[in-house]
């Protein structure tokens, strides 16, 4: 993406790249991307050892197997730290400030920890609280052939505890 200015978009086949989401040029985390068009969290987990790799890497970091592969991962788990932004970052990403970002660990990948926005951050309701469940849920683009859809996070419970 370096290069272009704000709003500035490129097409790569039917995908846009200019917007700072999406599979990385090298492809190493495509497979993530297609799981998210899928409605499917895929995290790469090592076929030699069986460990959880996140982020996406070519090689095992325990065992140096090459090559790990991509399984899918129920999108539930629970907060491990968030922060409330009051600024947008992503400017090409509409969203209303203030929001929440989560850093959620995934009980079913090892404890593998993901960062995403809470879709529900009641800025002027309860706190997030740190080991409250939230449940992964998928945002399609308006036009699926122009850019990727979204993981977003769900409150399950408001109050929920590991």
């Amino acid at each position: 993406m370096a290069g272009l200015r704000s709003g500035e978009l490129q097409r790569r086949g039917s995908i846009v790249t200019g917007v700072p989401w999406g599979p990385s040029e090298d492809g190493l985390d495509r497979p993530y991307w297609d799981g998210l068009a899928n409605h499917e969290l895929r995290l790469q987990r090592c076929g030699g050892c069986r460990a959880w790799i996140w982020g996406p890497q070519w090689i095992c970091g325990r065992c140096h197997t090459f090559d790990p592969g991509w399984e899918t991962v129920e999108p539930r788990g629970t907060v491990y730290s968030w922060s409330r932004s009051w600024y947008p970052f992503i400017s090409e990403l509409p969203i209303d400030v203030p929001y929440v970002t989560v850093l959620v660990e995934l009980p079913h990948a090892g404890n593998r920890r993901v960062l995403g926005i809470l879709s529900d951050p009641a800025p002027s309701g309860p706190a997030v609280t740190i080991g409250e469940t939230v449940t992964g849920h998928f945002v399609d683009p308006e036009d699926r052939d122009s850019t990727w859809p979204l993981l977003r996070w769900q409150r399950t419970r408001i109050g929920a505890s590991r």
